[in-house]
């Protein structure tokens, strides 16, 4: 979905790696976490019809073979973006060999110290501007508006009610940004061929229930009602990750406005599964880079390439291949 490659049958893992993960080796130097990849139900690792159901299950990728892991609990996606597990190996290289260069500075002539005092200040120097570099942020205009998280760690393991699981998940990738622990996040809310369930949605297809009776996969072949409230409860997900970005402001611009926000999905009808044609919505202003309010239709256009899509969102990013998946070409209108 976000590599334009073409997988690999015979239960064989070979696909591309994700837009996202070519952002992450751009811009993760700048943060704690290269890359935040969420989601709401487990990776499945199984055969289904000649091809691997991790296809389904990831997509993110870290290189044509490698599906970047899931984060699946929310504990957990909070303790890799702010819990510190700083080891000798993460300290400053100045902080480590001090001690010894103290040593060894008793032991040498007055222009042998001068020499390694050089030594020290170009290499504090050098750290120092890769910790500012990394403060300042690449958009401009832009900040981070907390240095902590401003909510409580969540409760350990997976919450039974799905739109919770959804809800708190939205709130760390906000939070990510937020703080600027990290710049890029993917977050699946299900897997392409999901068997989650919904007993928090009232059916309207079997009156007093809730929409548990079928697992979403099978669900999604009927486009009934049922299956629309599911959808409806997917985009309410988006609608308030939105809203949360445009509340937070930053500078002159809302958290929103300095974020490029991408929602897909791999299927236009799920009665057909159709994915001849898949909608997608890009939301957010990436510092002043994206215009907004506009419906663009590439139907019967040459240039109708998902690739070019994020050719154009990468270029927002200063990130920019020759060519991504099957595409040559950004989308000139984007």
């Amino acid at each position: 979905m976000l590599s334009g490659a073409p997988i690999a049958s015979g239960g064989e893992i070979r696909s591309g790696t994700s837009f996202d993960q070519m952002l992450a080796q751009t811009y993760g130097r700048s943060t704690k976490v290269p890359s935040l990849v969420l989601a709401c139900e487990k990776s499945n690792p199984s055969v289904h019809k000649n091809y691997s159901m991790l296809y389904s299950s990831h997509i993110s990728w870290s290189s044509p073979t490698t599906p970047t892991p899931l984060e699946l609990y929310p504990a957990l996606a909070f303790d890799r973006l702010f819990k510190d597990e700083a080891s000798p190996a993460d300290k400053s290289v100045l902080d480590a060999v001090l001690a010894d260069a103290q040593d060894l500075r008793r032991g040498i002539s007055s222009n042998d110290q001068r020499k390694l005092d050089e030594y020290l200040d170009s290499v504090r120097e050098v750290e120092k501007r890769i910790e500012n570099a990394g403060k300042r942020g690449e958009l401009q205009g832009w900040r981070p508006t907390l240095d902590k998280p401003n909510i409580a760690r969540p409760a350990d393991g997976i919450p039974q009610d799905i739109a919770e699981h959804m809800r708190i998940m939205c709130d760390l990738l906000v939070l990510g940004f937020q703080t600027d622990t990290t710049r890029i996040t993917t977050l699946k809310l299900n897997n392409d061929h999901s068997a989650l369930r919904f007993p928090n949605l009232p059916s309207i297809q079997q009156p007093g229930h809730g929409i548990d009776y079928m697992i979403h996969h099978l669900l999604s072949h009927s486009d009934g009602e049922d299956y629309l409230k599911v959808n409806q409860l997917f985009m309410e997900q988006l609608a308030y990750l939105a809203r949360k970005l445009d509340s937070i402001q930053e500078g002159e611009r809302t958290l929103l406005d300095n974020t490029m926000l991408m929602h897909c999905s791999s299927m236009m009808a799920g009665a057909k599964h159709d994915n001849d044609q898949l909608p997608v919505i890009v939301l957010g202003g990436a510092g002043g880079r994206l215009k907004t309010g506009r419906a663009l239709d590439y139907k019967d256009k040459p240039e109708r390439q998902l690739c070019r899509l994020f050719m154009s969102m990468m270029d927002k990013m200063d990130v920019r291949p020759k060519t991504f998946g099957d595409a040559k070409l950004m989308l000139e209108e984007v």
